[in-house]
């Protein structure tokens, strides 16, 4: 392949999408429109990358940098046509000789390979212009590939085309490999005779074919791949393919997806052989998860980390580690920063946020660990708050190794807790334990009669207590026994 510039149109506004955000950062499976054909640009090969901007450029041009720094934007100020976004580029100085591929920057189901066989087909054939095309059931609405001898001889829109032309299924994609030489001696000669008065790349196809150069049409084996998002449902409509194709990948590489419909994995995830996805699952972002796991149902795991053989049920993510061995769930919640060791576990109805439980550590039931580093081989009771923040700064607690804390516990930071110590059952723990140490601080229960007569007069509270007291019911709230 010789030398390939790839120019992304990206300056459209995108009125349909009905949005704030520009078109092209909308996103579906982890990554913006243009983030997609972005990728899919790389994938091919190209040496040279230019993307044209326009409506949001204050956005959209930063968002392409981050992405790809290495292309360059060229700024559509007026959308005055594709011919007039290309030439734009080509102002930009950014295409010289080689093979110029014109793209969209809203088909995020284009794929790097078909640009690949779009050009290589373009180069072998030695033409000045080969259209990408796909063969459609229903052609309605979409610009018509006329043949002729040869090659392709025009191209014909729907409400200028004849009930014969009508019929033809080859459709335009809009996706053109040029000649760069031909296409930047062709781009001045396009005019803008026509309703919207704007300057159309596919009228370069009619010059080339009626100077007599060579044009054809390289069909795709997928039409899919060349389809844009205009509003929401067709968003919705091309996430579902591209989720579809990716799941399908992953199980030909290896993983068990157990249920296809329900699974939604981002592109940018990364699976091992023998994970095994239960349904109900979303896997998010920089998602990473190790051979032999198995992850859901119902889980939604976002730039999340899952060891070899880690089990996760009915759990929500984010930016946290689960390491080999572990298990987490159900109903767990983990937040930015949780470290779970290898065999440890963070049990049903429990909340981690920055935090590192150690190997073979265990939070089972029904607890709040923020700030915290816990040992090796430690259990957390149930019902255990960890008391990280006092109305204006966080503060961590450190918990050692092998520690039994009781349930109902309050670990008040910052403390300390040493290595095989015991927390007493609804401890509170303001003050740091030595290692080996028994910390206890419930008292011997006390009762106050009238309490509620006393301080909340007035209440429901009260009022139940005072109809209670003058019945003579039982704490249970159950008539008195008739020794019957």
């Amino acid at each position: 392949m010789s030398e390939l510039t790839v120019i992304v149109l990206a300056a459209g506004g995108g009125t349909r999408m009905k949005s704030k955000t520009p078109k092209m950062l909308h996103q579906i499976a982890g990554r913006s429109l243009v983030g997609h054909v972005l990728a899919a640009v790389s994938e091919a090969g190209a040496s040279r990358v230019v993307a044209v901007v326009g409506h949001q450029r204050e956005l959209v041009e930063p968002h392409i940098a981050e992405i790809l720094p290495e292309a360059v934007i060229a700024v559509q100020t007026e959308q005055l046509g594709t011919a007039h976004a290309v030439r734009v580029a080509v102002e930009a100085g950014a295409v010289s000789g080689g093979t110029v591929v014109v793209t969209y920057g809203d088909t995020p189901l284009l794929r790097g390979e078909s640009l690949r066989a779009l050009v290589s087909d373009h180069e072998s054939a030695g033409r000045a212009a080969t259209i990408l095309s796909g063969i459609v059931a229903e052609p309605f609405g979409y610009g018509r590939i006329l043949r002729g001898d040869g090659g392709v001889s025009g191209i014909v829109e729907e409400k200028d085309a004849t009930d014969e032309e009508r019929a033809i299924t080859e459709i335009n994609s809009g996706i053109i490999a040029f000649d760069g030489a031909f296409l930047a001696g062709v781009l001045p000669r396009i005019g803008n005779d026509n309703a919207k008065k704007e300057f159309y790349l596919t009228d370069a196809i009619a010059l080339a074919v009626a100077d007599g150069l060579g044009v054809d049409a390289f069909v795709l084996d997928d039409v899919s791949e060349a389809e844009g998002a205009n509003d929401r449902a067709q968003l919705a409509a091309l996430g579902k393919i591209l989720n579809e194709r990716i799941v399908t990948r992953w199980m030909k590489d290896g993983v068990t997806v157990m249920d296809p419909a329900t699974t939604w994995i981002d592109a940018d995830v990364e699976l091992a052989p023998d994970v095994t996805i239960l349904p109900g699952t979303q896997l998010i972002g920089a998602t990473r998860i190790d051979e032999d796991a198995v992850v859901g149902p119902d889980c939604t795991l976002k730039d999340t980390e899952v060891g070899h053989g880690a089990r996760v049920v009915r759990t929500q993510a984010e930016l946290a580690v689960v390491g080999p061995g572990a298990n987490v769930g159900p109903f767990s919640y983990l937040r930015p920063g949780t470290v779970l060791g290898e065999e440890g576990k963070i049990g049903g109805f429990v909340e981690v946020k920055n935090s590192t439980i150690g190997p073979g550590a265990k939070v089972p039931h029904l607890s709040y660990v923020g700030d915290a580093t816990i040992g090796e081989g430690t259990n957390i009771g149930a019902g255990t708050i960890f008391a990280n923040y006092d109305g204006v700064n966080k503060h961590k607690t450190r918990i050692g190794r092998h520690v039994k804390s009781g349930s109902g516990v309050t670990f008040v930071a910052p403390v300390v807790v040493g290595d095989g110590a015991t927390t007493g059952g609804e401890a509170l723990i303001r003050e740091d334990v030595p290692p080996g140490a028994l910390a206890v601080s419930a008292g011997q229960q006390r009762i106050i009669e009238g309490w509620a007569l006393a301080k909340r007069a007035g209440t429901p509270q009260a009022a139940a207590a005072e109809e209670a007291l003058e019945s003579g019911v039982p704490i249970l709230g159950e008539p008195p026994a008739t020794g019957e």
